[in-house]
């Protein structure tokens, strides 16, 4: 069920943080308090939502890294809940089938629904990264 976008998930989302030292990767560059380890960690929590059914009660936390958090500790919960994702879609045959995983009184997206929701919610964050990574020390993604 992985297929080429899916094994570059973890390197593409983590990148922005790489070069930063622990100041710049929690500098607020825009009004809404967004930063790179914040980012880092949302994603982290809908890897966990998504594929493993964790239960997420307040969705804006999550953009919140823990003061007590180092870049190191984020990266690495994000790469143990890709891994663990990884996990389940290598189980998964048919798109259309729901995703295996429980979760009390709400049903399993499909496998493809999720991919899908996991390629848009990546792919925004990362350029979200990105943007954010150009207004700290001026690179670009390019």
């Amino acid at each position: 069920m992985r297929t080429w976008p899916w094994t570059r998930r973890p390197g593409r989302s983590r990148r922005p943080t790489r070069r930063h030292g622990p100041r710049p990767v929690r500098t607020a560059a825009v009004p809404s308090g967004t930063n790179l380890l914040g980012l880092l960690n949302h994603l982290t929590h809908v890897e966990r939502a998504t594929f493993l059914g964790a239960r997420i009660t307040d969705w804006p936390a999550t953009f919140h890294a823990s003061p007590s958090d180092t870049a190191a500790d984020v990266v690495t919960r994000y790469r143990e809940s890709v891994t663990a994702a990884n996990a389940v879609l290598e189980r998964c045959v048919d798109p259309a089938a729901p995703l295996p995983r429980s979760r009390p009184g709400k049903p399993a997206p499909t496998v493809r629904w999720a991919l899908a929701h996991m390629i848009e919610e990546t792919g925004r964050h990362a350029g979200h990264a990105d943007i954010l990574r150009e207004l700290i020390d001026g690179s670009t993604g390019r």
